[in-house]
Protein backbone atom coordinates (compact mmCIF):
# COMPACT_ATOMS: atom_id res chain seq x y z
CA UNK A 1 0.00 0.00 0.00
CA UNK A 2 1.16 3.62 -1.02
CA UNK A 3 2.88 5.59 2.36
CA UNK A 4 0.90 8.81 2.97
CA UNK A 5 3.95 10.72 1.57
CA UNK A 6 3.67 8.89 -1.72
CA UNK A 7 -0.51 9.02 -1.65
CA UNK A 8 -0.21 13.22 -1.63
CA UNK A 9 1.66 13.18 -4.77
CA UNK A 10 -1.04 11.40 -6.34
CA UNK A 11 -3.68 13.65 -8.84
CA UNK A 12 -6.53 14.80 -7.48
CA UNK A 13 -9.79 13.16 -9.25
CA UNK A 14 -12.53 13.98 -6.96
CA UNK A 15 -13.37 16.01 -3.72
CA UNK A 16 -15.82 16.76 -1.48
CA UNK A 17 -17.08 20.20 0.87
CA UNK A 18 -19.30 19.19 3.55
CA UNK A 19 -21.34 17.08 1.61
CA UNK A 20 -24.70 15.61 3.24
CA UNK A 21 -26.23 13.01 1.05
CA UNK A 22 -29.70 11.28 1.35
CA UNK A 23 -33.33 11.06 0.41
CA UNK A 24 -34.97 14.06 2.16
CA UNK A 25 -33.28 13.22 5.63
CA UNK A 26 -29.49 12.76 5.51
CA UNK A 27 -27.76 9.29 6.07
CA UNK A 28 -24.01 10.43 6.12
CA UNK A 29 -23.48 14.13 7.06
CA UNK A 30 -20.38 16.69 6.68
CA UNK A 31 -17.89 14.70 4.48
CA UNK A 32 -14.83 16.18 3.08
CA UNK A 33 -13.08 13.60 1.49
CA UNK A 34 -10.26 12.85 -1.83
CA UNK A 35 -10.25 10.80 -4.52
CA UNK A 36 -6.50 10.03 -5.86
CA UNK A 37 -5.38 8.55 -9.08
CA UNK A 38 -4.22 4.99 -8.11
CA UNK A 39 -5.97 4.46 -5.15
CA UNK A 40 -8.90 2.17 -4.22
CA UNK A 41 -11.07 2.99 -1.27
CA UNK A 42 -13.43 0.06 -0.16
CA UNK A 43 -16.71 1.62 1.15
CA UNK A 44 -18.02 -0.84 4.43
CA UNK A 45 -21.13 -0.37 6.64
CA UNK A 46 -24.50 -2.62 7.04
CA UNK A 47 -27.65 -2.14 4.60
CA UNK A 48 -29.49 0.82 4.49
CA UNK A 49 -26.80 3.22 5.69
CA UNK A 50 -26.03 4.64 2.80
CA UNK A 51 -23.03 3.07 0.79
CA UNK A 52 -25.16 2.76 -2.49
CA UNK A 53 -26.34 6.44 -1.72
CA UNK A 54 -23.08 8.24 -2.13
CA UNK A 55 -22.11 6.26 -4.94
CA UNK A 56 -24.80 7.34 -6.86
CA UNK A 57 -24.48 10.99 -5.70
CA UNK A 58 -20.55 11.02 -7.22
CA UNK A 59 -22.08 9.62 -10.26
CA UNK A 60 -24.48 12.53 -10.54
CA UNK A 61 -27.91 10.27 -10.23
CA UNK A 62 -28.68 11.78 -6.86
CA UNK A 63 -28.67 15.70 -5.48
CA UNK A 64 -26.26 16.09 -2.52
CA UNK A 65 -28.99 17.59 -0.05
CA UNK A 66 -26.38 19.42 1.25
CA UNK A 67 -22.30 20.70 0.12
CA UNK A 68 -20.25 20.31 -2.60
CA UNK A 69 -18.42 17.76 -4.99
CA UNK A 70 -15.91 18.54 -7.08
CA UNK A 71 -14.67 16.57 -9.75
CA UNK A 72 -11.81 16.57 -11.89
CA UNK A 73 -12.22 13.35 -14.06
CA UNK A 74 -12.80 13.55 -17.83
CA UNK A 75 -16.58 14.91 -18.44
CA UNK A 76 -17.37 12.54 -20.94
CA UNK A 77 -17.27 8.99 -20.14
CA UNK A 78 -14.95 10.25 -16.78
CA UNK A 79 -17.28 7.93 -14.21
CA UNK A 80 -17.94 4.21 -14.61
CA UNK A 81 -20.84 3.24 -12.63
CA UNK A 82 -21.18 -0.34 -11.69
CA UNK A 83 -24.48 -0.63 -9.73
CA UNK A 84 -25.80 -3.70 -7.53
CA UNK A 85 -28.66 -4.15 -10.04
CA UNK A 86 -25.89 -4.30 -13.32
CA UNK A 87 -28.45 -2.55 -15.54
CA UNK A 88 -27.90 -4.52 -18.71
CA UNK A 89 -29.87 -4.62 -21.69
CA UNK A 90 -30.64 -8.50 -21.28
CA UNK A 91 -32.08 -9.48 -24.41
CA UNK A 92 -29.32 -8.47 -26.17
CA UNK A 93 -25.44 -9.90 -26.36
CA UNK A 94 -22.64 -9.82 -24.19
CA UNK A 95 -20.86 -7.65 -26.57
CA UNK A 96 -23.78 -5.11 -27.21
CA UNK A 97 -23.67 -4.53 -23.76
CA UNK A 98 -19.66 -4.24 -23.12
CA UNK A 99 -19.95 -1.84 -26.65
CA UNK A 100 -22.43 0.52 -24.55
CA UNK A 101 -19.30 1.27 -22.01
CA UNK A 102 -16.41 1.80 -25.32
CA UNK A 103 -19.39 4.10 -26.55
CA UNK A 104 -19.40 6.04 -23.36
CA UNK A 105 -15.79 6.62 -23.11
CA UNK A 106 -14.61 7.61 -26.71
CA UNK A 107 -14.50 10.97 -28.00
CA UNK A 108 -16.98 11.52 -30.63
CA UNK A 109 -14.41 13.01 -33.02
CA UNK A 110 -11.72 10.46 -32.73
CA UNK A 111 -10.33 9.39 -35.58
CA UNK A 112 -10.51 5.12 -36.46
CA UNK A 113 -13.14 5.12 -33.27
CA UNK A 114 -15.30 1.89 -34.67
CA UNK A 115 -12.01 -0.02 -34.84
CA UNK A 116 -11.20 1.54 -31.46
CA UNK A 117 -14.37 0.63 -29.84
CA UNK A 118 -14.28 -2.76 -31.12
CA UNK A 119 -10.41 -3.19 -29.54
CA UNK A 120 -12.00 -1.74 -26.20
CA UNK A 121 -14.99 -4.19 -26.25
CA UNK A 122 -12.59 -7.10 -27.53
CA UNK A 123 -9.83 -6.51 -24.69
CA UNK A 124 -12.49 -5.55 -21.97
CA UNK A 125 -14.09 -8.51 -22.67
CA UNK A 126 -11.66 -10.79 -22.83
CA UNK A 127 -9.98 -9.69 -19.60
CA UNK A 128 -13.31 -10.99 -17.96
CA UNK A 129 -12.87 -14.24 -20.05
CA UNK A 130 -16.29 -13.98 -21.52
CA UNK A 131 -15.19 -14.15 -25.11
CA UNK A 132 -16.88 -17.37 -25.64
CA UNK A 133 -20.06 -15.75 -24.87
CA UNK A 134 -19.65 -12.61 -27.18
CA UNK A 135 -22.50 -13.58 -28.95
CA UNK A 136 -24.81 -14.94 -26.56
CA UNK A 137 -28.13 -13.13 -24.74
CA UNK A 138 -27.11 -11.67 -21.68
CA UNK A 139 -30.33 -13.30 -20.17
CA UNK A 140 -28.76 -16.89 -20.94
CA UNK A 141 -26.15 -16.53 -18.16
CA UNK A 142 -25.19 -17.09 -14.99
CA UNK A 143 -25.86 -14.14 -12.08
CA UNK A 144 -21.78 -14.18 -11.66
CA UNK A 145 -21.42 -13.96 -15.23
CA UNK A 146 -23.85 -11.34 -16.01
CA UNK A 147 -21.59 -9.59 -13.46
CA UNK A 148 -18.52 -9.78 -14.81
CA UNK A 149 -20.55 -8.24 -18.43
CA UNK A 150 -21.14 -5.32 -16.05
CA UNK A 151 -17.65 -4.62 -14.94
CA UNK A 152 -16.28 -5.25 -18.87
CA UNK A 153 -19.20 -2.58 -19.71
CA UNK A 154 -17.28 0.02 -17.35
CA UNK A 155 -13.75 -1.73 -18.40
CA UNK A 156 -13.98 -0.44 -21.94
CA UNK A 157 -15.13 2.98 -20.52
CA UNK A 158 -11.59 3.51 -18.78
CA UNK A 159 -12.98 5.58 -17.25
CA UNK A 160 -10.85 7.97 -14.51
CA UNK A 161 -13.29 7.02 -11.88
CA UNK A 162 -14.80 3.27 -10.92
CA UNK A 163 -17.71 3.07 -8.72
CA UNK A 164 -18.15 -0.37 -7.81
CA UNK A 165 -21.42 -1.50 -5.93
CA UNK A 166 -20.55 -5.11 -4.34
CA UNK A 167 -19.57 -6.28 -7.85
CA UNK A 168 -17.56 -9.42 -6.60
CA UNK A 169 -20.60 -10.84 -4.99
CA UNK A 170 -21.78 -13.85 -6.73
CA UNK A 171 -18.38 -14.56 -8.11
CA UNK A 172 -16.30 -17.75 -6.96
CA UNK A 173 -12.38 -17.30 -6.00
CA UNK A 174 -10.80 -18.04 -9.42
CA UNK A 175 -13.47 -14.75 -10.73
CA UNK A 176 -12.38 -12.47 -8.02
CA UNK A 177 -9.16 -12.94 -8.46
CA UNK A 178 -9.66 -12.56 -12.29
CA UNK A 179 -11.92 -9.00 -12.28
CA UNK A 180 -9.60 -7.86 -9.59
CA UNK A 181 -6.58 -7.89 -11.59
CA UNK A 182 -8.77 -6.42 -14.80
CA UNK A 183 -9.48 -3.49 -12.65
CA UNK A 184 -5.88 -3.10 -10.95
CA UNK A 185 -3.97 -2.84 -14.63
CA UNK A 186 -6.88 0.34 -14.99
CA UNK A 187 -5.94 1.81 -11.87
CA UNK A 188 -1.70 1.15 -12.19
CA UNK A 189 -2.66 3.76 -15.34
CA UNK A 190 -4.09 6.18 -13.31
CA UNK A 191 -8.25 5.42 -12.62
CA UNK A 192 -9.12 4.99 -8.99
CA UNK A 193 -12.28 2.81 -7.36
CA UNK A 194 -14.59 3.35 -4.59
CA UNK A 195 -16.12 -0.09 -3.93
CA UNK A 196 -18.80 -1.00 -1.82
CA UNK A 197 -17.90 -4.31 0.23
CA UNK A 198 -19.49 -6.76 2.14
CA UNK A 199 -16.10 -8.63 3.30
CA UNK A 200 -14.10 -6.87 5.41
CA UNK A 201 -11.12 -9.25 5.30
CA UNK A 202 -11.75 -8.62 1.58
CA UNK A 203 -11.86 -4.99 1.41
CA UNK A 204 -8.73 -5.02 3.18
CA UNK A 205 -6.48 -7.01 0.95
CA UNK A 206 -7.74 -4.67 -1.52
CA UNK A 207 -8.08 -1.63 -0.84
CA UNK A 208 -5.64 1.58 0.21
CA UNK A 209 -8.14 3.10 2.35
CA UNK A 210 -10.99 1.97 4.16
CA UNK A 211 -14.51 3.89 4.62
CA UNK A 212 -16.78 3.23 7.24
CA UNK A 213 -20.21 4.94 7.87
CA UNK A 214 -21.43 4.72 11.63
CA UNK A 215 -23.63 7.14 12.96
CA UNK A 216 -24.28 8.93 9.66
CA UNK A 217 -20.27 10.11 9.88
CA UNK A 218 -18.09 8.34 7.41
CA UNK A 219 -14.92 7.50 9.35
CA UNK A 220 -11.54 6.85 6.87
CA UNK A 221 -8.62 4.70 7.62
CA UNK A 222 -5.38 3.77 5.91
CA UNK A 223 -5.54 0.31 5.71
CA UNK A 224 -1.53 0.07 6.18
CA UNK A 225 -1.48 2.17 9.38
CA UNK A 226 -4.74 1.40 10.56
CA UNK A 227 -5.88 4.64 11.96
CA UNK A 228 -8.93 6.04 12.34
CA UNK A 229 -10.69 9.67 11.70
CA UNK A 230 -13.32 11.35 11.22
CA UNK A 231 -13.61 13.33 7.89
CA UNK A 232 -15.45 16.25 8.59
Amino acid sequence: MPTAAQQSDKRLLLTTQNLSIGYGKPLVSAMNIEVRAGEIISLLGPSGIGKTTLLRTIAGLVSPLAGEIKSKVAKRGGIGYIPQRLGLTRHASVAHNVELGAKVGLPWALPFKRAERDQRVLSAIKSMGLEEKMREPVRRLSGGQQRRVATARTLAQRPNLILADEFLGELDATNVALVLDAVNRLVAQGSAMIMVEHHEERAREIADRIWRIVDGKLLEEVVEVAVEKVVE
